[in-house]
């Protein structure tokens, strides 16, 4: 399976979510799609955080350098 991207990710978790909402699927259904929904949210949220280590990082490196963007 590849590395989903963000914004693929966060159009995956549209797609469960409209899953979700279909009276006419089973309790297993559900729940089997609402962990991945979770599996999901936690792996985009990660990608946020390493983007926010890189801004971090970037940022420090151009004040330490007396860079300004």
């Amino acid at each position: 399976m590849k590395n989903e991207t963000f914004e693929e990710k966060l159009e995956h978790s549209k797609e469960l979510l409209e899953k979700l909402m279909n009276p006419e699927i089973t309790l297993e259904e559900s729940v089997k799609l609402y962990e991945e929904g979770l599996k999901n949210i936690k792996e985009a949220q990660t990608l946020i955080e390493e983007a926010k280590t890189k801004i971090t990082v970037i940022e420090q490196a151009n004040q330490n350098t007396g860079d300004t963007l």
